[in-house]
């Protein structure tokens, strides 16, 4: 008997009502006749078949590709599972694609940096700006950035603002 089988014993012998019409004695079985007992597994058994069964529906309607449809249980694993791989697969492609955003908000970042050191009097060279480009984001001269970094932290945040309006 797996767990889930244990799972659905247990939920009904905690049950009040009697199932299918049993006699409502003890739980405990070693009082039923082989008849009773009998009647008793057989309630289970139903119920178990029940839940698989509901189950199995829930499953379906959750596959968009089978949503209303009827179908096989092994047609809805199968589905299923090619439902998961193409969902694993576009979750690797976005997660690609954000560690790829932010690479570019990384340099735009450091491009806006040295723009703004560049505004205030420092000359950019040319190895720099492609250093930039190439994905490294530190300035080789630390001369601008005296306390310009909270300068363009504020002024970062007053564009993000003043863009939302």
């Amino acid at each position: 008997m797996s767990d889930d089988d244990r799972d659905i014993d247990i939920e009904s012998d905690d049950d009040n009502d009697s199932d299918a019409g049993l006699p409502q004695r003890h739980t405990n079985t070693q009082n039923f006749t082989q008849e009773e007992k009998r009647a008793h597994h057989n309630a289970l058994e139903r119920k178990r078949r029940d839940h698989i069964k509901e189950s199995f529906t829930s499953l379906r309607e959750a596959v968009p590709s089978l949503k209303g449809e009827k179908a096989s249980r092994a047609q809805i694993l199968k589905k299923t599972t090619e439902c998961i791989q193409t969902m694993r697969r576009k979750i690797q492609e976005n997660q690609k694609g954000v560690e790829e955003i932010k690479k570019q908000n990384a340099i735009l970042e450091a491009q806006i940096r040295m723009l703004e050191c560049a505004k205030s009097g420092y000359v950019v060279d040319s190895t720099e700006y492609q250093q930039l480009t190439n994905g490294d984001q530190t300035l080789q001269h630390d001369s601008c950035s005296d306390g310009d970094d909270q300068d363009f932290s504020r002024r970062s945040k007053k564009m993000k603002t003043s863009y939302q309006a």
